[in-house]
């Protein structure tokens, strides 16, 4: 191949990039090359949601891999006002919104530990903020404002110059850079927001400012977000620790986001280009839980579920039923205040180097997260009640309440309380990853190879977690620092099922707290590191001729992983200092995408490609906890154990699919695909197992023991393990068109149907976690030069959350739909008035019971039962735009 070709090649996957608005991975244009006249190439300005979706289908065309975008309408203007909310209107992808915004991305039914997540190209790092879910691999979406955003790529297949880690896909956000906007480029906004339920509102913030030289050798960007918001979920959950207990909840956090990108870029040559990106994302995340904890008493059962015989209606009548000490049998009144928050910082070194024979570019850079919760507690057992006598009725997929009186009082608490000093805890996490990558790509002559691109990319990942307690002072007396019960619960706050609490303040709790800790200890079981060393190497080669292109590749990958944790002796006490567990595997992984022109409008798209994706951080921990040790009832003692030498995820997957591009805006199509999981990472159990240690109670009545009586050390033992997998398959339509009038739509349809043995899991549910089998996207539009509206409905039907061992442990979710709603209106040519609505139905979240007949840890979680209901709310922002 001539330099002069591949010039043009170069020339026309350039304008591709232009079109989608943002730069991309593998972007073939060949045929559209001997088309394009270079003196006649100008910049294309995407505006409005008619030029986005111009834009998302051009880099969807002209990829050679299975990709969908997602592109800014404008810059500060993404087409949601969530980052997580977009994605969700992609065919495939489905998105969790457990806090009331897109947090956690899953695609094509693989779960969202199973989703990578890059920041142009590279990691970003990321903890979490809720000290109830597990350290894993996700990336939280939450933490990005939209504003910053220039648009996503969604790749749903692989090729080898893709980081590997993704069976279910790989996202790539892209943001801004100063040589893709005119100089002087000015964004401002300024928006409100209102909540259905806290009703409360909150402001946002966001600005960007680019510069370039005359030249265009030199610019830089500078952006940034602020937003608070007054966060409130109302709901019922059930209650573990009592059967039978139901707990009408009301979560309340204070988010305060913070995010700045400052973005440089250099030309000093033609051939030579430089960039510095730094990005800071802050989360404050502070929060409180309060619930009361309503006892029916065991005797209270009126009716049960013929199937499992789970109780499904209760009655209270007496204040005698319940539990707790005489004259405090109602319930139990608490409320868990944490400060939390969670970041992630990102310093990223590009460049591009290219000479007539080869293009030289690569990138180095650190990212790096701390993140988690700091607890306080305040509990007590509630006074005798006639409030809460009446009948509790959980037949349906969320509880329902026919009681004297909803209205709590403040009085259901003793006069004077304090904090739970068992509760002071921390939980500090950290994630952080220093990275090199190095790419050449070189045009050849071989055959219908025409350029050949190899790479290698060296990533040291740290992650730590930790468990602390906090000590009281000696001198510590607990009941002078008790308060009236008025001073920790001022006001008043409505909460799930009608019903209104005591509204805690969370910060005099936390500060109390705070006081009364001495300092803090490391609770030995809880904390553990995970070093892993990768290295990955590949080769893939670019080939076109007569109305077919694509890739073939190889990628190599080579990880090595450690863990630092306390071991136990044989006492069943933790050593002072630390072990280390090591491991190593290498995975060969090919890939293949071929794209086919069956016409000038429609293409014939296939791939198939080996992926991998690393086990959990949460599974890859060595420390080993024990439950029950000095316990006096036989065979409840568990030890769990991590595993530092699980072998990642395995996958073959394929797709086969036409697209038939009707006109610049519209499109149709439909596309097959399927993945065969050969590993599946799954936590396993078996009884009666040795493990080094001896259980007292078996010490002092070897009698009791199960293994026998000459064995006192007989353990139940947890640990995650690799297994055989699943399978998923399925079947993608995507149809849109925009019209003369102004008017458009979009709309799409994904089944999956993603199953894995019901061994896998310890719910013995057949599928996989977040997989929905149904999920459905329409968008309808109308925009002209002064305004634009969208109406957007997105449904998904039931599926599974897997947050074991942690507090919510497994449940389903049942199907969710939201309606959501965008306008804008030009006021001036500068000025923009916009409108958002999301969730407008107020739909609400309802998880019942997963767990198979006989499966569940408390009748509470077995399948079908109400477990947890939170209130849906809608969510208004009015906002101004200033644009130059």
């Amino acid at each position: 191949m001539s330099t002069k070709t591949f010039k043009k090649g170069v020339l026309a996957s350039s304008i591709a990039m232009i079109l989608a608005g943002v730069s991309s991975q593998a972007i073939a244009a060949e045929e559209a090359a001997s088309k394009i006249n270079k003196d006649e190439v100008e910049v294309i300005q995407v505006t409005g949601i008619r030029g986005s979706l111009k834009a998302s289908l051009n880099g969807k065309r002209f990829s050679d891999a299975v990709v969908d975008v997602v592109t800014s309408e404008d810059v500060g203007k993404f087409p949601d006002g969530d980052v997580g909310e977009s994605l969700a209107r992609i065919p495939g992808v489905t998105v969790s919104r457990q806090f009331g915004q897109g947090q956690q991305v899953s695609i094509r039914g693989a779960s969202a530990q199973l989703t990578r997540t890059l920041l142009n190209g590279h990691s970003v790092a990321s903890t979490g903020w809720f000290d109830q879910q597990p350290v894993d691999r996700s990336f939280n979406y939450a933490m990005l404002p939209s504003e910053m955003v220039g648009g996503l790529e969604v790749y749903k297949s692989s090729q080898a110059n893709l980081v590997e880690g993704g069976i279910g896909g790989t996202v790539i956000v892209k943001t801004r850079r100063p040589f893709d906007l005119e100089a002087n480029t000015v964004f401002a906004s300024v928006k409100g927001q209102y909540g259905s339920v806290n009703e409360e509102l909150s402001p946002e913030l966001s600005g960007l400012y680019s510069w370039k030289n005359d030249d265009e050798t030199f610019g830089i960007l500078v952006g940034g977000a602020y937003s608070e918001t007054d966060y409130q979920r109302n709901g019922v959950e059930t209650s573990r620790n009592w059967s039978g207990g139901m707990a009408p909840t009301t979560f309340q956090q204070e988010r305060e986001r913070t995010a700045l990108n400052v973005d440089m870029q250099y030309r000093p040559t033609d051939s030579l280009e430089l960039g510095l990106s730094i990005m800071s994302l802050d989360l404050g995340a502070n929060n409180a839980n309060t619930q009361l904890i309503m006892f029916p008493g065991e005797d209270s059962c009126t009716e049960t579920n013929p199937v499992n015989g789970n109780c499904v209606k209760r009655t209270k009548v007496d204040n005698n039923l319940g539990y707790g000490p005489e004259g405090f049998r109602s319930g139990y009144f608490q409320t868990w205040a944490r400060e939390s928050s969670m970041d992630s910082n990102t310093i990223d070194f590009d460049w591009t180097y290219e000479a007539d024979a080869f293009t030289f570019s690569g990138r180095i850079g650190n990212t790096a997260s701390d993140g988690g919760s700091r607890t306080a507690l305040v509990g007590e057992y509630a006074r005798d009640s006639s409030d809460t006598f009446g009948t509790w009725d959980m037949t349906g997929d969320q509880a329902t309440f026919d009681v004297e009186n909803k209205n709590i009082p403040i009085t259901v608490l003793p006069d004077n309380i304090g904090i739970q000093t068992w509760a002071m805890g921390d939980g500090p996490n950290s994630d952080e990853e220093t990275y090199l990558n190095l790419d050449f790509a070189i045009p050849v002559e071989f055959g219908v190879i025409d350029n050949i691109r190899t790479g290698f990319r060296y990533a040291d990942h740290s992650v730590k977690r930790e468990d602390l307690s906090g000590v009281l002072a000696d001198d510590y007396d607990h009941e002078s620092t008790f308060r009236p019960a008025s001073e920790y619960y001022p006001g008043r706050v409505t909460s799930g099922a009608g019903f209104t609490l005591p509204e805690a303040n969370r910060a005099l709790i936390l500060a109390d707290s705070k006081a009364a800790t001495d300092h803090y200890v490391s609770n030995a079981a809880g904390y553990g590191t995970v070093e892993e060393e990768n290295i990955a190497l590949y080769v893939m080669g670019d080939f076109s001729t007569d109305g077919i292109r694509g890739n073939i590749g190889l990628r190599y990958v080579s990880t090595d992983a450690s863990s630092d944790y306390y071991a136990l002796d044989a006492e069943g006490n933790y050593g002072t200092t630390l072990s280390t567990d090591t491991a190593s595997y290498n995975e060969l992984l090919p890939s293949l995408n071929v794209v086919m022109d069956l016409a000038d409008d429609v293409i014939l798209r296939t791939s198939a490609a080996q992926v991998i994706s690393r086990p959990n951080y949460a599974d890859m921990f060595s420390a080993t906890s024990l439950s029950n040790l000095n316990s006096n009832v036989p065979g409840v003692q568990v030890a769990t154990t991590g595993n530092v030498a699980l072998e990642p995820f395995k996958a073959f997957q394929a797709d086969i699919g036409v697209e038939w591009y009707f006109r610049d805006d519209g499109m149709v199509s439909v596309g097959y695909f399927m993945k065969d999981v050969s590993s599946f990472i799954s936590a396993r159990s078996e009884t009666q197992q040795q493990i080094g240690i001896d259980i007292p109670l078996y010490v002092d009545d070897s009698t009791m023991s199960p293994c026998g009586p000459t064995q006192p050390d007989c353990w139940d033992v947890g640990q995650s393990t690799n297994v055989g997998g699943g399978s998923i398959q399925g079947i993608e339509f995507q149809v849109q068109d925009a019209f003369d009038n102004g008017f458009g739509y979009s709309v799409n349809y994904t089944y999956a149907d993603a199953e894995s043995p019901a061994e896998n899991y310890p719910d013995l549910q057949n599928v996989f976690s977040d997989s929905s089998e149904h999920t459905v996207n329409t968008v309808g539009f109308y925009e002209n030069d002064d305004f634009s509206v969208r109406l957007a409905y997105n449904w998904r039907s039931e599926y599974i959350m897997r947050e074991a061992p942690n507090w919510y442990l497994n449940r389903t979710h049942e199907s969710f739909g939201t309606l959501d709603f965008s306008g804008s209106w030009a006021a001036t040519d500068y000025l923009n008035i916009t409108f958002e609505a999301v969730n407008i139905l107020e739909e609400d979240s309802l998880q019942t019971g997963a767990y198979a007949s006989g499966s569940a840890p408390s009748a509470d979680l077995e399948l079908g039962f109400p477990s947890w209901t939170f209130e849906g709310e809608a969510t208004y922002k009015v906002g101004f735009a200033v644009r130059f």
